[in-house]
């Protein structure tokens, strides 16, 4: 019975997250209104294959898949595996080529909360150039390093618009997902001095370029940079889903100049050290 309830509440939640009826719902699953009624009262109790019937209609991510099912009783189906496990070879081929392609300009993969799981010579040239050298092996949160204020903050010129949208994104990212660790992620980030205030700051004019650049200045070197950001298609793990892939490119051709140059200056220099 405590399961029953469990997965009635979750469901319900999910449902109106997705601002679905019970008739809409229903009609995705091909089950009656009556039926999906009954579950979300806890007055039946799903088999495991409705549970993922229901988890697939909704759009519920693996890792809250799983916990559908562990709120109906059943054992989870979905896995997370280490990025370094021997099966995910090919991914993690794939993941090399893909921040090599991107040389000389940064790119990084990261995990669904932005913590740093690899990065290209690009990415570690400019944020040394930035912040300077960084700790061997250190974690790295990139939500972190953009939101607080004695990291990035200090060389991003449109710092509150870049951090406006970007909150904003993982605001979305907690209403889609659900999870409490998405949820802290946003608290956290709201807690910095000044990002509610650029959260609710009105939206600027829209300007002439197409994006939104992340405009950085050091000294006399101004580098302006767009992002893309990408993900493995059909994943079937929770590890590959929350995988992103974020690369930067240069807004115009000084800031291409420059990483350009940055990269022409550390092969020469490992060529003399060679």
């Amino acid at each position: 019975m405590a399961h029953r309830h469990d997965f009635a509440a979750s469901l319900r939640l999910w449902r109106r997250k997705r601002s679905l009826s019970q008739l809409e719902l229903a009609g995705r699953t091909n089950i009656s209104q009556r039926h999906l009624s009954f579950l979300e009262l806890g007055r039946a109790s799903p088999s495991r294959d409705m549970v993922i019937r229901l988890a697939m209609a909704l759009d519920v991510p693996l890792r809250q898949h799983n916990s559908l099912l562990m709120a109906a009783g059943f054992a989870p189906v979905w896995r997370q595996t280490n990025l370094a496990a021997p099966e995910f070879v090919q991914i993690r081929t794939a993941l090399d080529f893909m921040l090599a392609q991107q040389e000389p300009f940064p790119a990084v993969a990261v995990d669904r909360h932005w913590n740093l799981l690899q990065s290209n010579s690009g990415a570690v040239r400019l944020v040394e150039f930035l912040v300077g050298p960084l700790a061997p092996d250190a974690a790295i949160n990139l939500a972190d390093a953009l939101v607080a204020p004695d990291v990035l903050r200090p060389y991003l010129v449109n710092w509150v618009d870049v951090v406006g949208y970007f909150v904003r994104s993982v605001e979305a990212d907690a209403a889609a997902d659900g999870s409490a660790e998405t949820a802290a992620l946003l608290k956290r980030l709201l807690a910095y001095e000044g990002v509610q205030a650029a959260v609710d700051a009105p939206l600027a004019e829209p300007a002439i370029t197409p994006v939104l650049p992340m405009h950085f200045r050091k000294g006399t070197t101004d580098l302006r940079l767009f992002t893309t950001i990408a993900t493995l298609g059909i994943p079937q793990d929770i590890t590959l889903q929350e995988l992103r892939i974020e690369s930067f490119f240069p807004m115009d051709g000084a800031t291409a100049n420059v990483l350009r140059g940055w990269s022409e200056q550390g092969a020469a220099g490992a060529a003399v050290t060679g």
